[in-house]
């Protein structure tokens, strides 16, 4: 039932590496996970292993009122998710602006995943505000803001202080507390990377959830449409993102082991759920 964001001030972050990565590592500590696009770019599905000419999804459709647990893919990755699907800037204009009128579209469906509450739904929204984003943020456990290590990420901390990189600051504020941060990319062997990146750990404190390391892995495992602690399980990246997924449980509610459900295997509610 836990509701988990990802989103960034700025894109070109290795966001959506970050949300595959995180998906699966949470998947191997044992959550049952949904993860959801929400991004046009309809990326993840990609880092999940799904075919780059499938263009099927679910929120570039969320005009048409489309059944959601349809619309789920289970990816080779072994992780259950809703792809963002085909579209283009028209069409992504036209959701947004859908959305924006009717926040319902996307409210409803995801309340109803929210109620199993053994499920953690893992969502990946565009770069800076989105009316995804302020739809999902009243209802999200935890929020991460993804930044790198490099000057331009000490020059954001003033906006994710203030929740200026959300828009007007209103949906920062409001998000208080499930606000997070995970530094990305820090480069061992750079020592503008390893300054920049203790200068922000400094100014967080524990508002920092995590960091993880470049790592030529990560690249890799995109070319091999996997996360990259299914590709390369031993490698910096992918212990670094087992530990920010430790991290986010510690900030999670405990699965809740619901009762015997009468209801036959053939028919569940979520169907990737099947033993």
């Amino acid at each position: 039932m836990p509701l988990l964001c990802l989103t960034s001030p700025k894109g070109g972050v290795g966001k959506t590496s970050l949300a595959a990565g995180l998906a699966h590592a949470l998947r191997q500590a044992g959550r049952q996970v949904l993860a959801i696009d929400c991004d046009p770019q309809n990326a993840l599905r990609l880092h999940l292993g799904l075919p780059i000419a499938d263009g099927a999804g679910f929120f570039a459709r969320l005009q048409d009122r489309p059944d959601w647990r349809a619309s789920i893919r289970t990816t080779p990755a072994g992780i259950a998710l809703l792809p963002y699907g085909e579209t283009d800037m028209r069409g992504a204009l036209a959701t947004a602006s859908a959305l924006d009128r009717d926040p319902e579209l996307l409210a409803g469906p995801l309340r109803a995943m929210l109620a199993d509450p053994a499920l953690i739904v893992l969502a990946d929204t565009p770069p800076g505000a989105s009316g995804a984003l302020s739809v999902l943020a009243p209802l999200a456990t935890l929020v991460l803001a993804v930044l790198l290590a490099d000057a331009a990420s000490t020059a954001l901390i003033p906006d994710i202080d203030s929740g200026r990189f959300l828009g007007r600051g209103t949906l920062g504020s409001l998000l208080g507390p499930k606000l997070l941060v995970v530094l990305n990319q820090v480069d061992r062997h750079s020592r503008l990377s390893i300054a920049a990146a203790e200068g922000v750990a400094a100014h967080l404190g524990p508002r920092l959830a995590g960091a993880v390391c470049r790592d030529d892995a990560v690249a890799e495992a995109l070319a091999c449409q996997r996360p990259v602690g299914m590709h390369a399980p031993g490698s910096r990246a992918a212990n670094d993102i087992a530990d920010l997924a430790a991290a986010v449980l510690r900030d999670l509610p405990p699965p809740v082991v619901a009762p015997p459900d009468p209801t036959p295997l053939s028919s569940p509610l979520f169907p990737w759920a099947r033993p």
